[in-house]
Formats: structure tokens, C-alpha cells, sequence
């Protein structure tokens, strides 16, 4: 038997297309779920909606939190934080998303058997804000790793489930400031020795609108500006939060990641220098031109 899993859900003004994601949480195949719901200050009717879902489901556990207002990544991270949240399997979930009926039951399943800390993501189904079809999520070459993960994020936090062991380690370090949360759960897990699994398989509907935090990277006119970005001033600010979270990290790093770091840190901060150490710790991109990319931003003291 499966076990029972925590969803965990970052609500903000998401009244447009909140209901129609409960459905969905209600729809699931795997029916042993509970649902803490942390709203940043919404002032449309989400937090309403999730009450009335909640009077609706009266033997659920189903929490209403009050998020810290700075944003989607501290608001996820306040609820795996949270203290009262009991250890177990988490699952997050944005306030928009369509889940299938088999979602959590893959999740759980292709967990099951992992003792060590663990993260699953999967692939979803790009959708516009009216529910129409636009194209899949890309699956990402090579395999996780660390270096891998300082420069790109291959998890998904829409679809993203921890088993216990993970969500003790995040609790471990606690709730950093970072600029996403599902890319610090990447560098976390893979830096402390987690494994990390992304599954080729369609999960969930992802809703594509301009309320998004970061849209889907399937536009080839997207992914332009989504490389080009990393020669700018934002990509080389989310590296410097993200390095500094790390640091705070190290207790629970392996000692090779730490070894990364400190090798890192202590780089020139531009030229080739630099460009060497990037080498060295393995920071590379899922594909040839994305990684000559990070050579030249390193080179160029973006990184």
C-alpha cells in the first residue's frame, strides 16, 4: 500500500483557475493525500475557494496557512518548513496546474524503494490559460549532478515529490533565500548525495498565462532569451543567492560538493581563470552550445 502524502501548494490571486486544479487533487487514483495550502496575500477569492473545497472534504486534512509574503520560492519553502508538517512524502503543486488521475500514484511508486533522500519530477502537457493544448515539456539530456545543477534545473516544481528522507534534509538546512525553489532542491539533493529522479512520462497539465513565475522553456523564441539571459545581470544575481545558500548548506553537503565550492569561490572572477574552473567542478548544460554558453559567461564574469 501506498503511503499517505502531503500536498503542498503556494497560493496568490490564483482564483482564475484554482478550482479547477482541486478537482483534479480530488481526482486522484491515490486517495490517502492531505493538503496545506500557505496564501502570500491573495486578495481575490483563493483563499474562499479553498475553504469552500475544504468544507467540501470535512474528514481531509486540509490547512489554510498564512505564506510570508515574499515570494512563490520562500512561500514553498515556509511549508516544507513548516514545523508542524509531519514527516512523510511531500508533493508541491502550483495554484493553476490540471493533475491526471494517476499523478501522486506515479510519484509514490517510483519512489518507493529509495532510502536515501530522494526528489521525483516528470514532463507535462503546456497548456494555455484556456485549457488548450500547445506542446509538451522538454526532457533534459544526460544525467542529473551537481555541476549540472548550478547552472540548469531539471525539476519541475509543479510536479515535484520528495520521500522523507528529502524532506528531512531540506528541513535540515531550512528556509533559504533562494530565487526557485525547485532549482534549490535540485543543487540541494544532488550536493548532499540524493538521487535524483525525472521520469519521461506526462503527469499534469501546466497552464501557460502571464501570471506565471517562469513559463515553459518549449518556444524556440523563449529558449533564445532564456540563453541569452544567462549573459545578464538576473542569471549572475540568482547564481550569487543560490551559491550563498549552498554555504549555509555544507553540514549537510558531501564533501566532494564542498570541495566544488571552495574551488569555485576561489576563482578569479572573470577570464579564463575562471572559465578553468568552471571545468573543474563539472558546471555544464544538457546540451553543447547551452554549456559553450556558461564557458563564455564565466569567461566573461557572469558567473
Amino acid at each position: 500500500m501506498l503511503p499517505q502524502i502531503h500536498i503542498l501548494m503556494a497560493t496568490y490571486n490564483g482564483a482564475a483557475h484554482l478550482h479547477e486544479q482541486l478537482l483534479s487533487i480530488a481526482s486522484q487514483d491515490h486517495a490517502n493525500w492531505a493538503l496545506w495550502v500557505s496564501d502570500d496575500g491573495s486578495t481575490d477569492d483563493t483563499v474562499a475557494i479553498v475553504r469552500e473545497f475544504a468544507d467540501a472534504h470535512p474528514s481531509r486534512d486540509i490547512r489554510i496557512l498564512t505564506g510570508p509574503g515574499k515570494g512563490a520560492a520562500a512561500n514553498f519553502l515556509s511549508l516544507l518548513c513548516h514545523p508542524n508538517l509531519p514527516e512523510g512524502h511531500v508533493a508541491l503543486s502550483d495554484q493553476d496546474d490540471i493533475w491526471y488521475p494517476h499523478k501522486l500514484s506515479h510519484a509514490l511508486t517510483t519512489l518507493k524503494g529509495q532510502t536515501g533522500p530522494a526528489i521525483y519530477s516528470a514532463q507535462s502537457r503546456h497548456i494555455t490559460a484556456n485549457g488548450t493544448p500547445i506542446r509538451h515539456s522538454r526532457i533534459h539530456k544526460g544525467q542529473p549532478d551537481f555541476g549540472n545543477a548550478l547552472v540548469q534545473n531539471r525539476i519541475a516544481g509543479h510536479c515535484a515529490t520528495l520521500n522523507p528522507a528529502a524532506l528531512t534534509l531540506v528541513r535540515a538546512v531550512g528556509p533559504v533565500d533562494v530565487p526557485f525553489h525547485d532549482w534549490w532542491l535540485y543543487q540541494l539533493l544532488t550536493g548532499a548525495g540524493g538521487n535524483t529522479v525525472v521520469c519521461p512520462d506526462v503527469v499534469l497539465d501546466y497552464r501557460q498565462h502571464d501570471g506565471n513565475v517562469l513559463g515553459g522553456n518549449q518556444r524556440r523564441l523563449a529558449g533564445v532569451k532564456r540563453v541569452v539571459g544567462v549573459l545578464g545581470s538576473k542569471f549572475s544575481t540568482w547564481q550569487r543567492q543560490n551559491i550563498a545558500a549552498l554555504d549555509l548548506a555544507r553540514p549537510v553537503l558531501l564533501a566532494q560538493t564542498q570541495r566544488r565550492l571552495d574551488i569555485w569561490k576561489a576563482a578569479p572572477r572573470w577570464g579564463f581563470g575562471r572559465v578553468r574552473a568552471s571545468r573543474q567542478i563539472g558546471m555544464t548544460r544538457d546540451t553543447g552550445p547551452a554549456t559553450f554558453l556558461i564557458r563564455l559567461a564565466a569567461l566573461l564574469g557572469r558567473l
